[in-house]
């Protein structure tokens, strides 16, 4: 492997990941690691110094952020600003670059300045990169705990906010994923047995068991922590679900609660569809625009190109990726684009 590559960050608040792109512009490694940030900065520390010993020696690091919204931090420019100093313990600050949405890449020093542009701006870089492959497409990044809703329409982002509060607001943010969502804020009433039963307002289930149970959770995507600290099998997570409504495990076959986790699969990508829906009514993307799916959850954005009757594109195809990284390129999006926006910038 070469020594002499962009890495791209994607510091988030419970994973790191990290992209390795060569001077060819291909995607050589990744790396997705555990780092619950809301526990401490010791956890951001160790998995920089983790993937910095893994990945090879950088002429440049381009690092973009959502760990800044942890609840770690009084406010978000304190993330911005912390994270900065923190990973600049470890990284040459003259060849680290931070992403800002519109504004581009900030040195260290004047990110520091301009925390708003720089804060959760992880979604932009990946839509500008695809935005530069697609004159038209809906761009759905579905990851362990959010889903980005990004519309392109003749190679520009068709978007209405650019924070995290406007993009809440107009459900280009969709704060659901396919690993950490709390199975509460899922549906307030789960169906199980012939009855819609209330669920209960308890963290005892997580939509990693959901798919689990469905048999389409990606190998590698679930590193924290069950809800209940708990084992990780297919009984374990049918355990927890069955704690949502109050029953036990055993008190019905393992089949049934896997309908029950197919149903609150269903759940979920209905509540993802509407947002879609609300997004393309007013984007106008032409019907040939494909779902460009990236993040650990795209196999919903296939079955959401489906429904909406659009081509399915995986973020991976669209990009030069060695095989054996292809599949995690797709899973760390933002890591992979903001290493190749950073490495065309250099070149002009």
């Amino acid at each position: 492997m070469p020594a002499d590559v962009v890495l791209g960050w994607d510091v988030g608040g419970a994973h790191l990941k990290v992209a390795a792109v060569d001077r060819k512009g291909r995607v050589v490694q990744v790396v997705q690691l555990p780092c619950p940030l809301w526990l401490g900065l010791e956890h951001l520390d160790h998995a920089i110094s983790v993937a910095l010993a893994d990945m090879p020696r950088a002429r440049l690091h381009a690092v973009t952020m959502t760990g800044e919204l942890t609840d770690f931090f009084r406010s978000r420019a304190q993330g911005v600003k912390t994270i900065i100093a923190r990973f600049a313990k470890q990284a040459p600050v003259d060849r680290t670059y931070l992403y800002a949405g519109p504004e581009g890449f900030l040195t260290p020093q004047n990110a520091a300045q301009k925390t708003d542009a720089v804060a959760s701006a992880n979604w932009a870089a990946s839509a500008q990169l695809v935005a530069s492959l697609l004159p038209d497409a809906l761009f759905v990044d579905i990851g362990s705990t959010t889903t980005d809703l990004v519309p392109i329409r003749g190679g520009v982002l068709r978007i209405r906010g650019l924070n995290d509060a406007d993009r809440l607001a107009c459900e280009e943010l969709v704060y659901t994923g396919v690993v950490r969502t709390p199975l509460m804020a899922l549906a307030d009433r789960i169906p199980f047995d012939g009855q819609w039963i209330p669920a209960m307002a308890e963290y005892f289930a997580t939509t990693a068991d959901v798919y689990r149970l469905t048999g389409e959770l990606p190998e590698g995507a679930d590193q924290l922590p069950a809800a209940d600290n708990g084992g990780k099998s297919v009984r374990d997570s049918a355990r927890r679900l069955a704690r949502m409504i109050g029953r036990d495990l055993e008190s019905a076959p393992l089949a049934q609660w896997k309908q029950c986790a197919r149903q609150l699969a269903d759940l979920q990508l209905w509540q993802i569809r509407q947002a879609c829906e609300r997004v393309l009514s007013r984007a106008d993307i032409n019907n040939r625009g494909p779902v460009v799916g990236a993040g650990t959850g795209r196999f919903l954005a296939a079955k959401l190109a489906a429904q909406l009757g659009r081509r399915y594109r995986d973020f991976g195809s669209l990009i030069d990726a060695a095989p054996d990284t292809a599949s995690w390129a797709s899973s760390c999006a933002p890591a992979v684009a903001v290493a190749l926006l950073a490495q065309r910038r250099k070149r002009k």
